[in-house]
């Protein structure tokens, strides 16, 4: 099961970004996508390069959100895409072997796009009510979630209101992980 963690450094209330992130290269999950959109580009690079720089003992992925162009600068692990992004396929030729791309996806439908315009993986929610934002979307059930998994052979995680109890039911929909704000950002690893 792959688990996602995605930054939200606003909802932080007594740590940075770059602290959440250095906890969870020691304990939780395997990929962090850093998604702070409202970073100018120079900033979100020295972000990004800040994140790369810490220990990372488990050799977790770290991807950037939108900017493709920033996650290839700093050297990141991968890109996520908003699902009316560019396809992924157009960015491969500048993208080193190993360079991830995951697409934002709403519908079983936009899943299997993804997957034909060449994305590693999607990230299909909300799955249930979100916890960290609001949304204008409405929860698409692991109904959703089974349909979306079904759709495409890459790997399908939820996202939105995913929690420790009910990502369990996420896996069981056919989900390959789980992602979300929430859940990396609240909890601590053991031993903290």
């Amino acid at each position: 099961m792959i688990r996602y963690y995605i930054t939200d450094r606003h909802s932080l209330r007594s740590q940075s970004v770059l602290d959440s992130i250095a906890r969870n290269l020691q304990a939780g999950p395997d990929w962090i996508q850093i998604r702070e959109k409202d970073l100018c580009a120079r900033e979100l690079y020295n972000l990004v390069q800040a994140a790369l720089t810490l220990p990372n003992p488990r050799n977790v992925r770290i991807l950037v959100n939108t900017r493709v162009d920033v996650a290839l600068a700093a050297g990141a692990h991968g890109a996520h895409l908003p699902s009316d992004s560019p396809a992924p396929r157009l960015w491969r030729p500048q993208a080193p072997p190993g360079f991830l791309i995951g697409v934002s996806c709403h519908t079983p439908a936009e899943a299997q796009q993804a997957a034909k315009e060449g994305a590693d993986y999607v990230v299909f929610g909300p799955v249930f009510t979100p916890l960290s934002k609001n949304s204008d979307l409405t929860p698409r059930g692991l109904d959703g979630l089974t349909e979306a998994a079904a759709a495409t052979t890459i790997p399908v995680l939820a996202l939105g209101g995913i929690t420790e109890e009910n990502a369990a039911l996420c896996i069981q929909a056919g989900a390959q992980g789980i992602a979300g704000i929430s859940l990396f950002q609240a909890r601590r690893p053991s031993g903290s």
